[in-house]
This record gives structure tokens, sequence and C-alpha cells, in this order.
């Protein structure tokens, strides 16, 4: 009976290769490729089989190159199905070979040899032996293949290359070497459609019309004459669910393509949501802390919110010292041995070699974490080896010359899900912000120990020059007793004394004023840009946190200023904090803004920093120290006062305005080098 039920189903199928070529395109995953030249194959092997009027393309005497053509594309197609659940290979040098190259040369050679050069008769004798050899060839390759760690168990990839291998080296001695090929064919479909649900994990439309189709190709054996013989009148029907299966095959692989595009899109939403939050964790933690100690005292706090909204069990914090040691400042899901025993670790590691830029090696591409082996810092009998961790990933903390810290993870929840650079990132932007606070935190106590230092300084002065004048009396009066001729002995020896305690009082008042004047430093040529970009990353996070509207604007082509850079630094920082201070007393209702400019007048570059909030009481004053600034009847205390002196000290000049609406603004001026 003539094949005519060929035509639907290559038509359809021709109609469906089309979708998978797009499919490629538009996701940029091999996989629709190869179900797309596996079907191409597939189809030149029906359009073979197609019969016309007065010929027959895939009888192997009239048409030998036509056969040979048909079955090496029908090997060819059953190999690319398997590569596109199973791309795995080997690599040459630099390239990669795939598996199946090496497997389908042998049975396109066997088709070849068969057709060609046997016309497609079953030799005798000696040639017979060459057709055993091939099939072992592509036998010994799919045994690679199979062995090779994929997402199908070795032993079963093993078993079922062994067994279905057999099966086919017997079918090429005893049915016949044409049959041989359409076993093998249906063999790799079969072991394509188990494969389908190793890949996918999952019971959906997709799955279950590819794995359908291919296992419908199966039925192509019911031509075979030891199966076909009992029951002659079941090949027909069979064939033609076999010529069908590559239809659905087809429409499986576009839906299966269309599910897994669906379910990385989700995923992806997923873990784009799960970052949010865990940013959204990040960003309500409370930094700002007037010491360094008491910033590293909440370490247990951070590594408990890691552990909460990360994908990460355990996690710990490693803070620099004075000292030159790491010290473990806290963790969260870890009991007291591992605690313990990773605090006496972190004592050992060298801050010039930790995490230093090519030490250690991405956890993933694109990535500021690293992989860390502890193997090196370990002595015999820790019990970090004991307990089983002696590897981590740690995200550095990095300061202006070194590793400041890090950030350790350990323990993913989900060990079969692979780590992603989404999921590192939060906890990286989180390492970044704890930088920026703790950088935060030693400028601020460093301008609190300069405030405490100028208003003794200025209290020094003070103290001198009110004691200074009676002091004067006293030594006159003194002097004057001393010298007159009237007094007795006894009283001499009195003014003597009185003397003597009143110069060595001098001396002291003398020696505190000098120490309360502030010793000139050395200038340099200071750039405004940079230390007002490095003003603005450094606030980044805390304006976010306060809900502060802030603003930056330098003009092109700043000048640098001539000065001290750490006075100037302390200066600026200083007035930024004031700024916020005042904006966050407000009423939550009102906007709360800062604005930062700097521009260049003359010889001079000014900085000037505005704010929202309250305006100054008489901005004449604001300079002064305890004198109420604002109208709220708020001081500046001593920091307003020193940036002043720092501005005098460094040839420049500072003052305060109310603006015209709201607010008000200090105006630094600095002198241009």
């Amino acid at each position: 009976m003539p094949n005519y039920f060929l035509l639907p189903a290559v038509t359809l199928t021709a109609i469906l290769l089309p979708a998978l070529v797009y499919l490629y395109l538009h996701l940029k995953r091999l996989r629709p490729l190869l179900w797309f030249f596996g079907l191409l194959f597939a189809l030149i092997r029906l359009v073979q089989q197609f019969p016309g009027p007065n010929w027959d393309l895939s009888n192997s005497v009239l048409h030998p190159v036509s056969a040979a053509i048909g079955q090496s594309a029908a090997q060819i197609s059953a190999a690319l199905f398997l590569t596109a659940l199973s791309p795995l290979g080997f690599r040459i040098g630099k390239a990669r070979i795939y598996y199946a190259i090496p497997f389908s040369i042998p049975l396109v050679g066997y088709a070849l040899l068969l057709n060609l050069g046997f016309s497609g008769r079953h030799p005798s004798g000696l040639p017979l032996l060459l057709f055993p050899v091939l099939g072992g060839l592509s036998l010994l390759v799919g045994a690679f293949w199979g062995y090779s760690k994929g997402t199908m168990p070795t032993w079963l990839g093993l078993t079922l290359c062994v067994v279905l291998g057999g099966i086919a080296l017997s079918l090429c001695l005893t049915s016949g070497a044409q049959w041989t090929l359409v076993f093998t064919q249906c063999a790799l479909n079969f072991v394509a459609a188990l494969l389908i649900f190793f890949v996918f994990k999952r019971v959906s439309p997709g799955t279950v019309l590819t794995s359908a189709g291919l296992f419908a190709t199966i039925f192509q054996l019911a031509g075979l004459n030891r199966f076909s013989q009992p029951f002659p009148y079941l090949v027909l029907p069979f064939n033609r669910i076999a010529i069908f299966g590559f239809l659905l095959i087809a429409i499986g692989a576009i839906v299966l393509e269309l599910e897994s595009d669906l379910a990385t899109q989700t995923a992806a939403q997923q873990r784009d949501r799960e970052a949010r939050d865990e940013l959204a964790a990040y960003t309500r933690l409370t930094m700002s802390r007037r010491r360094l100690d008491d910033f590293d005292r909440q370490a247990n706090q951070l590594c408990q919110t890691i552990v909460t909204n990360s994908r990460f069990a355990q996690a710990a914090i490693l803070f620099l010292q004075n000292t030159g040691q790491y010290r473990l400042a806290g963790a969260a899901g870890l009991d007291e041995a591992t605690f313990g025993a990773f605090e006496a670790v972190a004592g050992r590691i060298a801050p010039a070699d930790f995490l230093a830029p090519g030490t250690a090696s991405p956890a993933v591409p694109d990535s500021q974490t690293f992989h860390i082996n502890m193997g090196p810092w370990l002595l015999p009998g820790d019990d970090l080896k004991r307990l089983g961790m002696t590897a981590a990933l740690a995200t550095p903390i990095y300061g202006r010359g070194t590793t400041e810290g890090a950030i350790i993870l350990a323990s993913p929840r989900n060990p079969r899900q692979p780590i992603s650079a989404e999921d590192l990132r939060p906890v990286e932007v989180l390492a970044a912000r704890i930088q920026a606070a703790r950088d935060q935190t030693v400028m601020l106590e460093k301008l609190i120990d300069a405030e405490k230092f100028a208003g003794l300084g200025q209290l020094a002065n003070n103290v001198s020059r009110q004691l200074n004048n009676p002091l004067t009396v006293v030594l006159g009066y003194a002097a004057l007793l001393n010298e007159s001729p009237d007094i007795g002995p006894q009283n001499r020896r009195a003014v003597d004394a009185i003397l003597n305690e009143a110069r060595n009082m001098r001396q002291t008042l003398e020696s505190l004023a000098r120490m309360s004047r502030t010793q000139n430093e050395h200038f340099a040529a200071i750039s405004v840009t940079e230390l007002l970009t490095d003003m603005e990353q450094l606030h980044r996070s805390e304006f976010v946190h306060r809900g502060i509207d802030f603003r930056l604007h330098i003009a092109p082509g700043l000048p640098r200023v001539l000065g001290n850079s750490q006075q100037v630094r302390q200066a600026v920082l200083y007035c930024l904090q004031f700024a916020i201070e005042t904006v966050e007393n407000m009423d939550s209702e009102e906007e709360r803004t800062v604005r930062m400019e700097a521009t260049s007048e003359g010889d001079y570059v000014r900085i000037r920093i505005s704010h929202s909030g309250p305006g100054f009481l008489n901005p004449t004053r604001a300079f002064e120290s305890f004198v109420p600034a604002q109208a709220a009847g708020e001081t500046a205390g001593l920091g307003l006062s020193l940036c002043a002196t720092i501005l005098r000290e460094n040839n420049g000049r500072i003052s305060a305005e109310n603006n015209e609406t709201r607010g008000a603004a200090i105006v630094l001026e600095l002198q241009a080098a």
C-alpha cells in the first residue's frame, strides 16, 4: 500500500520547524537548534521513504545513494535528539567535541558501506565483520557518553548502553545489517525519551508530548522480520504511529522550550523578589554609631539578618583590629564549638594576603565574592577540620589600603540549586554599606575627638587669659613688697614664696596657651571634586535610609584648593552632618532636602551646603561655641566653631546664610591652588 499517510506528517512537521529556529534566536539556547536539526534530518529520512509512481528511493538495490542518505540522516537525527538532552563532550585543546560526533561517524560509515558497497544486502564471510567493528566503535563512544557525569545516573546510562548495544550487535549478526540501523535509531530515541524526565524533572505537556513522540518512533521495530512475521497486519499501523511520532516530537519540543523559558522567567522573577526583599531588610538596618567599637558590636545582628534573608544558613563577620589581626566580631547559625574554632583561626589570617586580587577565585562569574580554603590557616587538631568547615564563601569589606573585614557565608539552604551572582549581590551591597558606615564612624570618632580637643584648647586659652591679668597684679605688688626696706626677714621670706609660686603659675599658663594653639601642618593641592564625590558615596545609603533627598552639583573644570586635606575633609563632613541632623529633626510631612554645590569664583572655590530645615537664628553668630544657632533654639556645639577655625587656618572663609523661602546654608570658601 502506498505510504501516502506520510504527506500530512511531513508537511506539518516542516511547518513547525521555523518555530524552533525562532526559539533558538530568541532564547539563545543550543537545545532548540539541536531539536531543529534533529527533526530536519528526520524529515529527510521521511521524504526519502515517500513513494513515487515509478520509483522507491528507499530501495537500496535500485537507489543505493538515496538509501544511504536516508539511513545516515536517520542515525544523525537520533543522535541529535539525544544530544539536545545530554550535551556532553570532551576537549581536544581548546575545541570542545560533543560525544554525538564520534558516536555518529561509525554509524554513518555503516550506512554508506551497507548501501553503496553491498547494495543493502547482508554480506557474508569476512566482509560481515566490518559492520560489528563499526557498531563496536559507536558502542565504545556511547559507553564514554553514558559514563560521563550528566543528568542520568551513571549506572543507568552504562546499563542501557551495554544492553541496547549488545542487542544491536546481535541483530547485526543474526537478522541482517539492514535492521541494525533501524534498531539503533529506535534505541537512541528510547534513551532520549527516558532522559526527558531526568533533565526536566517534571511532568508537563511538553515533557509528555516529546517523550510520547520519541516512544512512538520505536514502533519502527515492527518492520523487523522477527517481530513482524507473527503479526504482519500490525506492521502498517505501527509504521504510521512511528511516523506521526516525529510530529509529536516537533510539537513537544516547541512546548518544552516555551515551558523552560517560562520557568526561567518565573525563577528570575522569584530571585528578583527575594533579592529586593533581602536588600530591603539590609536597608532597614541602622548602622550609625558614635564609636567603632559600638559599630562592631552589632555584627551579631548583621549576621542574623543575613541568615534570615539570604540563601545561607550560616554567616560570620571578620573585622581587622588595631593589633593587625582579624577578629570574629559576630556570627549567626554557628554552634559554640564552631564559633570558638573559627575565632581561633581568624587570628591567624594574614591581612596582606587575605582576599587580595589574584589570591582567591570568584565564587561565580561577575561576582565580588570569593571561594576561600581555610586549610593554610588550620593547625593539627583544629576543630574546624573535624567539624567539616574548611571552605566557605567570603565577601570582602575593602578599605583604602587593605581588606578591613569579610562576610563569611556557608551552608546554602538548597545545595542542589547553584549559587548565582544575583544571590550574592545583596550581601555584596551590604558589605559596601558596612565599609561606608565604618568609614563614617571612624570620621565621626575623629571629629568628636577633635571637638573635645578644640573645646579644651579654647577653654585653656580663655583660662590662661583670665588668670593672666590678676596674676600680673599679684606679681607686681609682690615685687613692690620685696623692694620695700620696712619688711622684716620673716615677711620677706613670705614675699619671696609668693613671687616664686606666681612665676611658676605664669610659666604653667604660658605652656597651656602654647598647647592650645593649633599647629600649622603641610598644605597640599586638594581635589574638591574627589572630596565631595567621596562624601556623596559615603552618605548615599544614609540619605536613602533617612528619606532625605540629596543632590550633588560640581561645576566642570573645578580647580584644586590649597589646604590641609584631613582638616578640610573634617570641616566639610561636619557641615554635611549638621545639615543632615537639622532636616532629620523636621516634621515628617515636610520635604527633607540637602544640597551640596561646588563652584569657582575668582581665586576661591565655594562649597555651599544647604538644607530645607530651620534657618539660623543669627547667621553672623552661627560659628560661636554654644550660641543658639537655629530658630528652634538648638546649638551647634563646638562643631561649627571648629569648622570656622579650620577654614581660618587653611586661608579660607566660612559664612552662614538663610535661604529666601525656607532653609539655610553654610558656605565654605577655599583658596584655589
